[in-house]
């Protein structure tokens, strides 16, 4: 693990190692190296990495945390220094190189990789976003092809391991009720939404050059719109999957310059309160530049140009600061074409909700009122069952087991680059404004 002394390990890796421990998919010979430019040494980061799993691995039992603490050292490591990098992966057999690392050094690490030499069977795994554009996008796909297959390359979105993946694919594969259904006749827009109350909470150095669009919409968003809209793959295997998914995102519209003014609205938070707390206004945060004039708010409505889905909106949306957490996908039916006269009460269109967390499930509804001849709407609910892994520790189990059904395939990376390199383009020349909204409130009103 490059980055290893990071939040990245802190907060999700070393929970997930906890994990795949508790749940007996780590044996005792399992050995995990974490590396940096840390002056540090092995017992160090033990202790450093005690106090990260007592702090956010604690779903995990004490045994497995301690399991993973004696697995782990620590080495010193330049990433841009080929021959500090080779010292490291030389002398073993086949190794999963994590780059936890921010994703401007990702084209560093691979090219001293390349020039380490990685031993036959090795695999990499690098964190979102893919590269910071398309050309770099392409061009790290280009680093990466020269050093090991596409199926040894596991490009990371946890929302891809988070158990709402196969809930959407089994309620819209596996029930002859919805399948039919599952088309712009019948639906009418479909909104995947992470919406937050959280703020920058420290991450200025990496969020501040990045963005909402890039930090959510380009990888995570895009990749649930793929699930909803994919057609019905072969197998569940990755190739057949990730087919699909990627004719999913070469069916989006591209964005001219006037579909960004229209279609696309961007915003950044000001001072504000959330619950109990004071909020101040992003520009002033640490580590913020406020010239970047960074969005910490991003929406997009989406046509895609199919036979399934002409006609139907996809609205992604995703915000920071805001008044509440809403994080799920919604599919909105069209109104039934008629009802029947003398009718009273409130009939709404039927709407099917995935919770990505929490993760449930939920349809609207409408039936009959508490008086005759009254319609009334009506929701039923259904809680998921608890994964058996969180969605790192999945990531990990994939990439040690060399599954990367649920990793985004170089030409997925790619396409989704196309998909919002207008916007990101439009939004760079002003084209629409950087509204601004209250920390605490539903987001911007232009």
């Amino acid at each position: 693990m490059f980055g290893g002394t990071g939040d990245l390990n802190a907060r999700y890796l070393l929970p997930g190692l906890a994990a795949l421990r508790a749940a007996g998919r780590l044996g005792d010979r399992f050995r995990v190296t974490c590396a940096d430019r840390s002056e540090w040494d092995t017992e160090r980061f033990r202790g450093w990495a005690t106090e990260q799993l007592d702090r956010y691995g604690d779903a995990s039992p004490a045994d497995a945390r301690r399991a993973v603490v004696a697995s782990a050292d620590f080495r010193r490591c330049d990433v841009t220094d080929a021959d500090s990098v080779a010292a490291l992966v030389a002398g073993g057999g086949q190794v999963a190189v994590y780059l936890a690392l921010p994703p401007g050094l990702f084209g560093t690490a691979v090219t001293s990789l390349g020039r380490a030499g990685l031993p036959p069977g090795s695999r990499i795994v690098l964190e979102k976003p893919f590269g910071e554009n398309l050309a770099d996008a392409q061009r790290l796909n280009r680093l990466l092809a020269d050093l090991v297959p596409e199926d040894a390359v596991f490009r990371v979105d946890h929302f891809l391991a988070m158990s709402t993946v196969e809930n959407i694919l089994g309620v819209r594969l596996a029930n002859r009720v919805l399948e039919p259904l599952w088309n712009s006749t019948h639906i009418a827009a479909v909104d995947i939404v992470w919406d937050e109350r959280l703020t920058l909470e420290g991450r200025a150095g990496y969020y501040d050059g990045a963005g909402a669009l890039k930090d959510m919409v380009q990888n995570h968003l895009l990749q649930l719109l793929c699930l909803v809209a994919m057609e019905p793959p072969v197998s569940l295997g990755e190739r057949d999957l990730r087919d699909r998914k990627l004719d999913v995102l070469r069916t989006i519209r591209p964005f001219t310059a006037a579909d960004v003014a229209r279609r696309t609205r961007r915003g950044r938070y000001l001072a504000g309160r959330i619950g109990d707390r004071d909020v101040p206004a992003y520009a002033a945060e640490d580590g913020v530049d406020p010239d970047r004039r960074t969005e910490t708010f991003a929406q997009l409505e989406l046509e895609l140009d199919s036979w399934r889905w002409s006609g139907t909106t996809f609205r992604l949306r995703t915000g920071k600061a805001l008044g509440s957490d809403r994080m799920e996908v919604a599919v909105r039916f069209r109104p039934v074409p008629h009802l029947p006269f003398g009718h009273d009460g409130e009939v709404r269109p039927n709407v099917l909700r995935f919770g990505l967390a929490p993760e449930d499930m939920t349809l609207d509804l409408t039936g009959t009122g508490s008086t005759a001849r009254t319609f009334a709407p009506v929701r039923l609910a259904a809680r998921m069952p608890p994964p058996d892994l969180p969605p790192y520790g999945r990531v990990l189990l994939d990439a040690l087991t060399g599954d990367p059904a649920l990793s985004i395939r170089g030409d997925e990376a790619e396409e989704s680059w196309r998909v919002v390199e207008p916007v990101l383009a439009g939004w760079s020349a002003d084209t629409i404004p950087l509204y601004e909204y209250p920390a605490g409130s539903d987001g911007p009103v232009p």
